[in-house]
């Protein structure tokens, strides 16, 4: 084989290795459009009037599930999302947000630290108590199917387990 055909080989390698990484990634889980708002729950706190029954796709942490007498409160800190709508941890969290769905959930099943994305639909914001201070919560109403806890193989798909590093031996003769 030739450098010419070696060089060429090693250029395809290179520019389809990126497209295999990317192929398995999974989809998104919800359709996005110009029907959903692209803005933090941090924007839509500083200007609610603005954003009136905006449909959102949010994701993050869990902080805590709440149930009430007809429906599931759950508090996440919300973080930037991938594009499979997985929350991105290294990110800066944009906000606290709490995802009401109609009914039970059982909080077991929704621990603290596990990992949501949510579509729904904005309803305004609500002060609650947070420590000794008042923080001011965007609401969003989630329906049936419109929320995801993340597994953590769902969480490495896509994700290549390569990693580079320079390292240091020590040997004994």
């Amino acid at each position: 084989m030739r450098a010419s055909q070696r060089s060429a080989i090693r250029r395809l390698f290179v520019l389809a290795l990126p497209v295999a990484i990317a192929a398995c990634a999974p989809a998104p889980l919800y359709k996005t459009g110009a029907s959903i708002v692209n803005a933090t729950p941090e924007q839509m706190v500083g200007s609610p009037g603005n954003f009136n029954e905006a449909q959102i796709i949010w994701g993050g942490e869990v902080i805590q599930v709440e149930n009430l007498a007809s429906r599931t409160r759950i508090e996440v800190l919300a973080y930037p999302l991938d594009s499979s709508q997985r929350p991105r941890l290294k990110k800066p969290a944009t906000g606290r947000f709490i995802a009401e769905y109609p009914g039970f959930l059982d909080p077991l099943n929704f621990p603290k630290g596990s990992l949501v994305t949510v579509r729904g639909q904005f309803t305004g914001t609500q002060a609650e108590p947070l420590g000794q201070s008042t923080y001011i919560y965007p609401m969003v109403f989630v329906r049936n199917n419109e929320l995801h806890r993340w597994t953590p193989e769902e969480m490495r798909q896509g994700h290549p387990n390569i990693s580079f590093g320079v390292g240091v031996g020590v040997g004994i003769r």
